[in-house]
């Protein structure tokens, strides 16, 4: 088994807290991972790209090659059709239906979200209402770590266990308010996948 992962956002959203949880939790089940980040401009609201590749085998390089991704997982609707070069013919896109308006061309939104829903398997997440929901805006990232749970190839109790390793040392509150934003958007989730 192997499934390949491209993370998109831009900076100060949480890409790499994102992948490191993703990473942290394959591990905790026994899995090979390989990870390579691409940080840009991200201080700057920039690009922020990281790969994400977990395998029951070893991996032979951190690179995910074009049409090798099983999942891009963007935090940034307009950075998820940026990387669809890399996805699979079978391979799904889980996107935050926010935008983050750092060009001062960026492409009108019902556009950007139009062309998302096009794409065969594809799932829009109304990430920061969700996070909202959860009591932290600043969960907009374990929104689309819940969405994304009914597709990667981890454990439910070790993506629950890469939240709490990595928030709970931190904050008890934002370990708390990051794990219901993760149960949330998985409850949301599992219709809006069955849908799409």
């Amino acid at each position: 088994m192997t499934y390949d992962i491209i993370l998109a956002g831009v900076g100060g959203q949480g890409v790499l807290s994102l992948a490191a949880i993703l990473a942290r939790a394959a591990m905790i089940d026994g899995l090979e991972v390989r990870q390579s980040e691409v940080h840009g401009m991200a201080q700057r609201g920039g690009a922020v790209l990281a790969h994400l590749r977990i395998a029951d085998r070893q991996i032979a390089g951190d690179l995910i090659p074009s049409g090798g991704a099983d999942l891009i997982l963007s935090m940034e609707p307009l950075e998820s059709l940026r990387y669809l070069s890399y996805l699979k013919p079978e391979g799904r896109v889980v996107s935050a239906a926010e935008p983050v308006v750092n060009i001062p061309d960026y492409p009108e939104l019902a556009t950007v979200l139009a062309a998302i829903s096009a794409l065969p398997r594809s799932t829009l997440v109304q990430a920061e209402a969700i996070a909202k929901e959860a009591g932290s805006s600043r969960a907009v990232n374990m929104a689309l770590a819940g969405a994304a749970s009914l597709l990667v190839p981890i454990a439910l109790a070790s993506l629950e266990r890469g939240i709490e390793e990595l928030f709970g040392r931190k904050d008890p509150a934002a370990a708390a308010a990051n794990r219901k934003a993760f149960a949330l958007a998985r409850a949301a989730g599992g219709s809006a996948a069955a849908k799409s």
